[in-house]
């Protein structure tokens, strides 16, 4: 027994003086996606470090030798796609990239996002707010940009709308600044009005709020803008907060450092690909209306909206509307393709998510605040309406 309790204090020992990993990280902090993996590395490292951390600008190319300099005290490396990859791969330390310019980069743990997801994501947001005419602002060529239109224009068809696509003159990606507003205003002008439009990114949004601003077109009943990351500085830049889909990038630093770590101890990582998912929409003022043209159809769906958070019957929708159920179900068909009671199961569960995500409030806590009886309820009501559990779903979505 004593010898036992000697081998076990000598263990302890080694495992106190030894030598914490030291991890390269080329993430660049002033962009909120590789912040939040940043966070999420960071609050890994918390939990199952402490690692040493070494920072270096990801976009800034040393010379070869400098860099297997500096690779020799690394223990492994987290990297945004750069040319500095290439070094980094040919040294063989344990590495995970998250692809930027490349759609999967093989033989290495990719950090990748479900960007058709997302789109799909904006396409919803959009439609619940009733809009009939819808656009899309990327960067054509980029695959992310164009997963991204994918999904947004297959959510679209499938509720039988169409999407009106910028393309830069000449199939040209990226313009001088003057002449791609110049483009932007007048291929916005040219919109059928009211649009929603879907940004590929925040900034993409933000410069399409600029334009907007100059060419006098009214943010949100001319154009209501969506954009995905909720950069939260970006987005409250213009004077029109922008609306953001919002993605579980934190966890993907997680995750990003557990597969690290896993690699620097010898071991196979559990997968090849650390996915990144939408997580939900962050409404601000730039898709602040709703835009269905039936007015007892919009009175009703702003009853649902307020209303959502308490027991609601059909009955107590259709009061609010001023008309008889079976005449508003028909309006609801027509206008939003849905009956009232999936409006009212779409609201309470997007409500449910919100406090899910922006809340630590416990389940129990929830439930009582979204007039359900108890936890037991809620999570059966969840389940049944997005086919996972609570519980799934705050560990997917959360950092």
């Amino acid at each position: 027994m004593l010898a036992g309790n000697a081998t076990l204090r000598l263990l302890f020992a080694i495992m106190r003086t030894a030598k914490p990993p030291v991890v390269m990280l080329l993430l660049n902090p002033g962009y909120a996606y590789e912040r939040a993996l940043l966070a999420g590395i960071s609050r890994y490292s918390q939990l199952h470090g402490p690692w040493m951390f070494v920072r270096e600008a990801p976009y800034w190319e040393p010379d070869s030798r400098t860099m297997r300099e500096r690779l020799k005290a690394v223990d492994g490396v987290i990297i945004i796609e750069s040319p500095l990859l290439k070094e980094i791969r040919a040294s063989g330390l344990p590495c995970v990239v998250s692809n930027y310019l490349t759609e999967t980069i093989k033989g290495i743990p990719n950090i990748v996002s479900d960007h058709r997801a997302m789109g799909e994501m904006a396409a919803h947001h959009l439609l619940d707010k009733g809009f009939r005419h819808f656009a899309f602002c990327g960067y054509p060529g980029l695959f992310w940009s164009d997963q991204r239109f994918e999904g947004f224009e297959r959510a679209l068809r499938q509720a039988g709308c169409t999407v009106d696509l910028f393309v830069p003159p000449a199939g040209r990606r990226r313009l001088p600044r003057e002449s791609e507003q110049t483009s932007l205003a007048s291929w916005l002008m040219a919109l059928p009005k009211p649009v929603g439009l879907m940004a590929c990114i925040d900034e993409r949004g933000q410069q399409v709020a600029e334009v907007c601003q100059s060419a006098s077109l009214s943010i949100p009943d001319h154009v209501a803008i969506i954009g995905v990351n909720n950069d939260e500085l970006v987005c409250t830049l213009s004077n029109i907060p922008t609306s953001s889909v919002a993605i579980s990038a934190e966890q993907g630093g997680f995750d990003a450092a557990a597969c690290l770590h896993r690699l620097m101890l010898g071991q196979l990582p559990r997968s090849d690909t650390i996915l990144i998912h939408p997580t939900h929409v962050v409404a601000r003022t730039s898709t602040d209306i709703i835009t269905i043209a039936d007015p007892h159809v919009a009175r009703a769906v702003r009853f649902i909206q307020d209303a959502c958070k308490t027991p609601l019957r059909v009955a107590d929708v259709a009061k609010a509307a001023g008309l008889s159920r079976r005449v508003l179900e028909k309006r609801f068909r027509v206008s939003l393709n849905r009956t009232i009671h999936e409006q009212i199961r779409k609201s309470r569960i997007s409500v449910i998510t919100r406090m899910l995500i922006d809340s630590a409030m416990s389940v129990s806590e929830i439930a009582r605040a979204t007039g359900f009886t108890d936890a037991t309820h809620i999570a059966r009501y969840f389940r049944t309406e997005t086919g996972v559990s609570l519980a799934d779903f705050r560990r997917r979505r959360l950092p």
